[in-house]
């Protein structure tokens, strides 16, 4: 089923999505993208929906990309899940924590952009490996990051493509804590729990507010983001990077130019 993958539960007021792949390591499928944008969706017009939660599994929040589903099931057009997924991100509502145990990569460090509240552990992991594959940034992380971070961070992240820590993101302005991972999901449940006993419609309001100067910065760099992933996705680049990914060899991209 659709939501084989996404658990959802609503409690006092706070939807829970969890990535629920751990035998894959929570990689997100074409059907997870789905589950996903019909839930966030679904949190604007449910009144007893009053914060979301999007957590993963002890150890890892997820390592993006699917990577043998992406191959099969392309993007062909912002019509595609993963961007109906990144515009219902970048349109909820409703107040979003993200609680991050462990690996987040691609779009897993990407979506945290679009949240209100990011708490981490001490061992979580990040990394944006998107020039790493002969892809580009999405998720409107290439005007985002900058914003949050500073452009040179950003450009060492998205340009580089390495592993970095949850001290570094903290620094970068990424998350709001760290915690522990025995108290990270208690300390976001505190967090979501005052937030469901705020006042609904102020707290929308004030989402709202804050991000009405950026939507339009927003959809326009995710339009522009997706023209070229789905450019990049068939070029030689990409491809020799998939190849040698699939086959564990090292890349070699001195020929293409």
């Amino acid at each position: 089923s659709l939501m084989q993958h996404i658990h959802q539960a609503l409690e006092n007021g706070i939807l829970r999505l969890s990535f629920n792949r751990p035998e894959r390591k929570n990689a997100i499928t074409t059907a997870m993208y789905e589950a996903l944008a019909q839930a966030l969706d679904q949190a604007n017009s449910d009144p007893a929906v009053r914060v979301v939660l999007l957590t993963g599994q002890p150890g890892v929040f997820t390592s993006g990309n699917d990577i043998q589903d992406f191959l099969n099931n392309p993007p062909s057009d912002t019509q595609s899940p993963v961007f109906r997924f990144l515009h219902a991100l970048s349109h909820l509502e409703k107040p979003l924590i993200a609680v991050v145990d462990g690996l987040a990569v691609g779009v897993g460090t990407t979506l945290l952009l679009h949240c209100d509240l990011v708490y981490a552990t001490p061992e979580a992991r990040f990394q944006l490996p998107f020039v790493n594959l002969g892809l580009v940034p999405e998720a409107a992380s290439s005007f985002l990051l900058p914003k949050v971070a500073g452009y040179q961070r950003a450009a060492e992240m998205l340009l580089l493509g390495e592993v970095f820590t949850a001290e570094q993101a903290l620094a970068a302005g990424m998350l709001n804590g760290i915690l522990p991972s025995n108290q990270l999901l208690e300390h976001a449940l505190g967090v979501a729990h005052k937030l469901a006993e705020k006042p609904a419609q102020a707290l929308r309001l004030t989402k709202q507010l804050l991000k009405q100067p950026y939507l339009s910065q927003i959809q326009q760099t995710m339009r522009a983001e997706g023209v070229q992933f789905i450019r990049q996705l068939s070029s030689p680049e990409a491809r020799e990077a998939f190849s040698a990914f699939i086959e564990k060899r090292k890349p070699d991209f001195s020929k293409l130019g």
